[in-house]
């Protein structure tokens, strides 16, 4: 139930958007730059990591609806929820485990992040514009799992479905054109 009361009970997070479009643009095009603009990692990458965030905050709406994007963009089925499980053992390429501890390290205890764990990431092969990008994805999605809970956002399985299809389809600049 939607903790705002301008907003209806089953409200999504579009409903959000459209009540608050002066925060929400800015909000979406960031959305663009950070998850479909130019990166070392796929928009599937980047997808996966926003549902591996979102399921350790345990924001079941962002996890759903990232989750079914990332398989929309390639990422294999049932990856998020399994690395939400146990990072060392889920079904993707070996060297994305290390950035999934790294983010995950920075979601649930952020002051212990070292050096070496910047180094296990850049050790698997990835340049240091990648950890940035893997850094900047946990933080947009730490924010946006407070900015869901906090206005009290709940949807099921269709919703995931019909939301991670249309963020796969249009990006986030195509959700922008849909607050008119």
């Amino acid at each position: 139930m939607a903790h705002l009361p301008s907003l209806p009970d089953d409200a999504v997070l579009m409903d959000v958007f459209r009540a608050y479009p002066e925060t929400s643009r800015p909000l979406l095009d960031y959305h663009e730059v950070v998850m479909r603009g130019p990166s070392p990692f796929t928009a599937g990458e980047r997808e996966l990591i926003a549902a591996y965030v979102s399921g350790l905050n345990a924001c079941g709406y962002c996890h759903g609806v990232h989750t079914v994007t990332a398989e929309a963009c390639g990422i294999p089925e049932g990856a998020a929820p399994a690395a939400v499980s146990d990072v060392d053992t889920v079904l993707v390429e070996e060297r994305m485990r290390p950035v999934l501890r790294f983010v995950g390290k920075l979601t649930t205890a952020p002051s212990s992040v070292t050096r070496a764990d910047a180094d296990e990431v850049l050790a698997a092969g990835w340049e240091e514009r990648a950890l940035h990008h893997a850094v900047m994805v946990c933080a947009l999605f730490n924010f946006m799992n407070r900015m869901v809970e906090g206005h009290g956002i709940r949807a099921g399985a269709d919703y995931f479905a019909t939301s991670g299809k249309r963020l796969e389809e249009v990006g986030y600049s195509g959700l922008n054109k849909l607050l008119g």
